[in-house]
């Protein structure tokens, strides 16, 4: 009988087949994987300013800067002056509905919901759960590599 991975190496494993996927899907449509998760990260959480924009994903000032000016360049995000604070601006991302990039996470939405579908509703609700666990410790290490102060 062979003993289940460890909780690190299965993470490591998991992480690396995330990021060569978003690696090959950003080259597909000519970004870099960071350009493609910090869009990833607009479209679901933002809008955001820049320096919100930063923290949350650990870019330095400078970095998040040329991020946006790519993200900019290539139509996927605009700036917009805040409706509550006309000093500030904000970072959103411009919907993209029928691009190269909604099909392909369609596709692979498709796939990871025929996987998870195999289970029942309790261990979709422990597998949901577990992943929602893990981003929130993901994003909180994010930050605290990014926390050049500290």
């Amino acid at each position: 009988m062979s003993t289940p991975p460890s909780g690190a190496g299965l993470g490591r494993r998991l992480s690396g087949a995330v990021v060569l996927f978003h690696q090959a899907l950003a080259e597909r449509v000519g970004l870099s994987a960071a350009d493609l998760k910090t869009l990833q990260l607009i479209e679901s959480e933002g809008p955001f300013t820049a320096s919100e924009l930063a923290r949350e994903t650990g870019l330095t000032a400078a970095g998040v800067t040329s991020v946006i000016a790519r993200l900019s360049a290539g139509g996927h995000i605009v700036r917009e002056t805040d409706a509550v604070d006309r000093r500030r601006a904000v970072i959103r991302a411009v919907p993209q509905n029928d691009s190269p990039l909604a099909a392909e996470f369609g596709r692979l939405g498709g796939a990871l919901g025929a996987v998870i579908a195999d289970y029942s509703a309790a261990e979709q609700a422990a597998i949901t759960e577990y992943l929602e666990r893990m981003i929130e410790v993901l994003r909180a290490e994010t930050i605290r590599l990014g926390d050049h102060a500290g």
